[in-house]
C-alpha cells in the first residue's frame, strides 16, 4: 500500500484543511448546526401546533408503511444529508464511497447537502409527511431528538433486517438500544458526536483539569471557562458529573444541575456560553479549558499541540445523527441497501477518515488503519471498549419537558 511522505498531511488533516477552506474559516464543523432549533422544537413542530395548523399527526404505521418500493425498476436512491457530512476526493466535487456504491450495485445516488437546521428541515417535510405524501427523499440524516419525534409521529418507516446484514452484525454495542429507537427499529446512525472537556495546555499553565468540577470551581480558571450553549451537552455533562444519570435524570436532578451552573455564572468563573465558536477561544488560549466536541477537538489537535482533551472518570454525553427512511419513500429497499453498505469497514473507515467523526461501525479499526493509522488509534474516532463504556445519552423529553428545560437554560444563559 502506498505509504503518506512525511511531508504531506494525513488524510484527517487534508480533510480538516478542505473543509476550513472551503468554509472560509479554520475548523468548522457542521456540529455548530447540529442541534440548531432545540430549544423551540417542540413549541414549534408539536403535535398541537400540527393539528392546530390543520395538519393532522400521523399515527404509527400510517401514511408510508405499505408504500409501493420502485426499487427493482429505479435504480437509484436520494440521500439528503448535512454540509460536509461526506467524504470528498481532492478535486471536492467527487464522493469515492457513493460513486463505489453505484459501481457495486449500479444503483444511483442522488446526494444532497440540504439539512442546515434539523427543525428548518422538520417544517420543509412536515406538510408532506402529515399529509401521507412523498417528501422526494430515501434517506435523511436526523439528530437523536429530531429522529425520536418522527417515529413517534409514525412518519418513517420500519426498516426490513433480511436488508441490513452488516448494520445488524457491526452496530457498536453503545448505540444499539436508545430509548427513542429500542432495538434500532427505524433507524441506524451515521455519525457519533462525543462532548468532552478540552483544554489549552499553554493556558492552564501546570493546572490540571480532570473534571466538570475543576471547571466550575478552579479559582485559578475563573472567567478562562467555555461552556457550550447546547443544553444537552452542557447540562448532561455536569449531570454526570453530579453523580446523576442523564438517561434517568429527575426534574428536580436537572434542577440541581442548572443552580450548580448559575452558581459558577454568578461567581464569573465562566467566560461564555458558546456555540462551535468556542475553537477560536480555545486554540487562542482565551478559554484555558471548556466543554467541547470531538469531533471538533480531533482537527483542533493537528493545528495546535497545546490543545488536548480529557474524559472525565464520571463519563462523557455521546449524540448521534441517524439515517431514517421517510413514509411514502420510493426507494427503500435501495436504501436499506446504502445504509447496510455504510455498515461494511472497508466505507466506514474511508468515510471515517474523512469527516473524523465517532464511527458507529464495530470492525472499522483495522480498515481504519490502512487509511490513516493515527485516526484508527484515536478514541474520539474509534472509542475503545473503555471509552465507550463510559458513554451515556442525554434521555428523551416530553414535549412539557423540552419546553421547560430550554427555558430555564436559557435563563442561565442569557439567550
Amino acid at each position: 500500500m502506498e505509504q503518506h511522505q512525511p511531508d504531506r498531511p494525513s488524510p484527517a488533516r487534508a480533510a480538516a484543511l478542505r473543509r476550513s477552506l472551503r468554509n472560509g474559516r479554520a475548523a468548522l464543523t457542521r456540529r455548530s448546526l447540529l442541534r440548531a432549533g432545540a430549544g423551540g422544537a417542540f413549541a414549534l413542530g408539536g403535535t398541537g401546533v400540527l393539528s392546530a395548523c390543520g395538519i393532522p399527526p400521523a399515527g404509527r404505521g400510517q401514511g408510508g408503511e405499505s408504500a409501493e418500493d420502485h426499487s427493482a425498476q429505479e435504480r437509484t436512491v436520494s440521500f439528503s444529508n448535512w454540509t460536509e457530512y461526506m467524504d470528498v476526493d481532492d478535486s471536492g466535487r467527487r464522493h469515492p464511497t457513493l460513486e463505489e456504491f453505484t459501481r457495486r450495485t449500479g444503483i444511483g445516488v442522488e446526494y444532497t447537502e440540504d439539512i442546515n437546521d434539523n427543525n428548518e428541515f422538520f417544517g420543509k417535510v412536515r406538510p408532506q409527511l402529515a399529509a401521507g405524501q412523498d417528501t422526494g427523499r430515501d434517506i435523511v440524516v436526523l439528530t437523536d431528538w429530531l429522529a425520536g419525534r418522527l417515529i413517534r409521529l409514525g412518519w418513517v418507516q420500519r426498516l426490513d433486517a433480511s436488508h441490513l446484514p452488516h448494520a445488524y452484525t457491526n452496530l457498536s454495542a453503545q448505540f444499539r438500544d436508545p430509548d427513542w429507537d429500542p432495538g434500532r427499529a427505524y433507524s441506524y446512525p451515521w455519525q457519533a458526536i462525543s462532548t468532552v472537556i478540552a483544554y489549552n495546555r499553554k493556558a492552564l499553565d501546570g493546572i490540571e483539569v480532570r473534571t466538570v468540577s475543576d471547571l466550575l470551581d478552579h479559582p485559578k480558571l475563573k472567567g478562562r471557562v467555555g461552556l457550550l450553549a447546547e443544553m444537552r451537552d452542557t447540562v448532561g455533562m455536569v449531570l454526570l458529573d453530579m453523580g446523576k444519570d442523564p438517561e434517568r435524570f429527575t426534574d428536580d436532578d436537572y434542577d440541581a444541575a442548572v443552580a450548580r451552573l448559575q452558581g459558577a455564572v454568578d461567581r464569573g468563573q465562566i467566560r461564555r456560553f458558546t456555540g462551535n465558536d468556542y475553537t477560536s477561544d480555545l486554540t487562542s488560549g482565551d478559554f484555558a479549558a471548556c466543554i467541547a466536541w470531538a469531533g471538533d477537538v480531533v482537527q483542533l489537535k493537528a493545528d495546535s499541540p497545546d490543545v488536548d482533551f480529557v474524559i472525565p472518570d464520571s463519563g462523557y454525553l455521546t449524540s448521534t445523527d441517524n439515517l431514517l427512511i421517510p413514509n411514502r419513500a420510493r426507494h427503500k429497499t435501495n436504501a436499506e441497501r446504502l445504509i447496510d453498505y455504510y455498515y461494511e469497514p472497508r466505507p466506514a473507515a474511508e468515510l471515517a477518515a474523512y469527516i473524523n467523526y465517532v464511527c458507529p461501525v464495530d470492525g472499522v479499526k483495522a480498515e481504519l488503519e490502512k487509511i490513516d493509522p493515527a485516526a484508527a488509534e484515536n478514541p474520539l474516532i474509534v472509542p475503545d471498549r473503555d471509552m465507550a463504556a463510559r458513554s451515556s445519552a442525554f434521555r428523551s423529553l416530553t414535549s412539557d419537558e423540552e419546553t421547560a428545560y430550554e427555558e430555564k437554560f436559557a435563563k442561565l444563559t442569557g439567550a
